[in-house]
């Protein structure tokens, strides 16, 4: 049986999804649970219990929960925590969420999970060097569990470093609001390629990766991105065209950027700082990822990878 936390997220949902729609003759839906911090009598999770998967309570803070929900499967999706404020203020090892997912694998090892799919996070893409370190600090915890996941000799994993979201694009752009913004010049601490990729596309790779025997990709590390990346200045271009302006991008120094989102637009301080980081990442390349994997798995299966100019369409409509 398989174990997946993060039900109602985007990527866990997604992944969820299409389990059900593609994968149903490797993974019956009876040999699927799926782990919840809501109510597990929810009516939405009617369809998945319809299908006849398995529907369990649990939170991170909570490590009894966690071995309860895992209880009886050999297999185990684990999503990353969605409590960033934990990363906050450079938090110390063991502090950040990966004490989340640390006492989500604790929990899984009693439960007597066997292996471990880890839902990383596709930074830290080094391809002439150890791909162990990032100038971002929304890698830091997601490094810290991965090394954990490595240290251990008791339990077998798959690291699974999901593409930036081609959805994700509003956050990367200032903060940018799809239907009210009315900024020409987006501020930014810093550009670079990134390798865009649409959650559903990720999501039937992932699908497919848990669907696959567990020693095909036991010890792996492997990058769910597109190989075709733009820059912001790019996805600035593609939404000034759909909105019929010329919107520029402006980079700044980090404390320019960091003062601007806080006094100016009324970000939350702790939250801009942690972000902030992320534009040093970019210029050094981290985020454009030059691996073919999802695309040939893709192909594979007949479809072609959705790009973030469709995605920007769509959410600028």
């Amino acid at each position: 049986m398989l174990a997946l936390t993060s039900a109602t997220g985007k990527l866990g949902s997604a992944v969820i999804s299409s389990l059900l729609s593609s994968f149903t003759t490797i993974i019956p839906p009876s040999q699927l649970v799926i782990c919840t911090s809501s109510d597990p009598s929810s009516a939405q999770f009617a369809p998945l219990t319809a299908k006849g998967a398995t529907i369990r309570p649990m939170t991170y803070d909570s490590p009894s929960s966690m071995e309860s929900a895992f209880a009886g499967c050999t297999a185990l999706f684990l999503v990353s925590s969605p409590r960033i404020s934990m990363d906050f203020n450079n938090a110390p090892p063991g502090q950040g969420r990966e004490a989340h997912h640390i006492a989500a694998i604790d929990a899984a090892r009693k439960a007597g999970v066997k292996h471990i799919y880890y839902s990383s996070l596709a930074f830290a893409f080094h391809p002439n060097t150890a791909m162990d370190k990032s100038l971002a600090g929304v890698m830091t915890a997601h490094l810290r569990t991965e090394a954990y996941l490595a240290s251990s000799t008791d339990i077998s994993y798959t690291v699974i470093r999901e593409g930036l979201y081609s959805e994700s694009w509003p956050l990367y752009l200032g903060y940018y609001e799809p239907k009210h913004d009315e900024r020409s010049e987006i501020i930014v601490a810093g550009d670079g390629k990134i390798s865009w990729t649409a959650i559903a596309d990720m999501a039937f790779c992932t699908a497919a990766i848990l669907s696959a025997p567990r020693e095909e990709w036991a010890g792996k590390m492997c990058y769910l991105s597109q190989r075709r990346a733009l820059t912001l200045e790019e996805v600035a271009g593609v939404v000034g065209e759909v909105k019929g302006k010329k919107i520029g991008v402006k980079v700044v120094g980090r404390e320019e950027y960091e003062r601007y989102y806080v006094e100016e637009r009324g970000r939350e301080v702790d939250a801009v700082r942690w972000w902030s980081s992320t534009y040093a990442a970019l210029k050094d390349g981290e985020c454009a990822v030059e691996q073919p994997l999802l695309e040939d798995m893709l192909r594979e299966a007949g479809r072609v990878p959705k790009g973030v100019e469709e995605t920007i369409r769509e959410m600028l409509a």
